[in-house]
């Protein structure tokens, strides 16, 4: 009988070890670091890249953050290049791009992932005092690779055309290149890493131009050009009539897992995409009627 009893016991003990160890389950890994008594995330992120998309992604951030007090993420600008290749060679958790992948050289794109989180307009920026709103895609090729050096010659002031550019590594300058300039390589003018740094100059200027995002457009320091009558608006955009634009992309090395997948998810929700996008000056992908692919062509939903 003592026997038994003893046999019960411990078999009771060991029932509760197994339910014990079960409940109190292994330990998470990766960069979710979910704690084991809440749903709460935790971790650290780098991004880093397009600085058209830095307002966006660093705002998301902030708002992520505040919703996961426990999570840390760091949104660095440099370029479209140097997020692919950031995140290429594993320095960063995400790369954020103006142009796909394939697009740049010397990126391993068959690596990558990429997470289509926005739409960019981008258009050319003047001083306000240039004295045009409007400029038709001939002539604005002309602008930039010299050929016009007065802005005289397109209906403005008697003023000497200065130009401001991005370097080469920039998403931004591809996509205006590609669909403003029709592949047209710019004129030697200004160079700046960062469109915060090219809308300070152009507003400071007198005869300037560059190029910017349309996020950048919040105040009248600086004028946006329609083209070919065409307006530089989200409607426009998103009907495929505005031929400037681009997706804004997000490269992961390999698929998304743990913090980064949450963060990406968290981007695509309704929350961003309808709300927090428009604010930045963005436009969601899930209200454009047309499509781009990597070559450029563009066909209807």
């Amino acid at each position: 009988m003592k026997r038994l009893k003893k046999l019960g016991l411990l078999m009771t003990i060991t029932a509760s070890m197994v339910f014990t160890a079960a409940c109190g389950g292994g330990e998470t890994n990766g960069s979710t670091n979910e704690n084991s008594n809440s749903n709460e995330l935790s971790g650290s992120l780098v991004v880093s890249g397009s600085s058209a998309m830095q307002p966006l992604v660093a705002a998301a951030a902030e708002e992520f953050m505040a919703e996961n007090p426990n999570v840390d993420i760091q949104v660095n600008a440099g370029g479209s290049g140097t997020g692919l290749s950031q995140v290429a060679e594993g320095s960063v958790d995400i790369g954020n791009s103006d142009v796909f992948a394939e697009e740049k050289e010397g990126i391993p794109a068959d690596e990558l992932v990429d997470h289509k989180v926005a739409v960019v307009g981008i258009t050319a920026a003047v001083h306000p005092n240039v004295g045009i709103k409007d400029i038709s895609k001939e002539d604005l090729i002309k602008v930039f690779t010299g050929e016009i050096t007065n802005w005289k010659e397109v209906g403005g002031k008697d003023q000497e055309i200065v130009l401001v550019n991005r370097p080469d590594s920039s998403g931004t300058r591809a996509i205006f290149n590609q669909f403003a300039l029709e592949g047209a390589t710019p004129a030697e003018g200004i160079t700046e890493d960062s469109s915060n740094t090219v809308k300070k100059i152009i507003s400071e200027t007198e005869g300037a131009v560059g190029y910017l995002a349309f996020s950048y457009f919040t105040d009248d320091s600086i004028t946006p050009l329609s083209i070919d009558g065409v307006e530089p608006t989200e409607e426009n955009v998103q009907s495929g009539d505005f031929p400037v634009w681009a997706y804004q992309h997000s490269y992961t090395k390999g698929e998304a897992e743990g913090l980064a997948k949450a963060f990406l998810d968290y981007l695509m929700s309704d929350e961003i995409q309808e709300t927090l996008l428009k604010e930045q000056g963005y436009l969601p992908v899930t209200k454009m009627k047309v499509e781009r692919d990597v070559e450029g062509n563009v066909t209807d939903l």
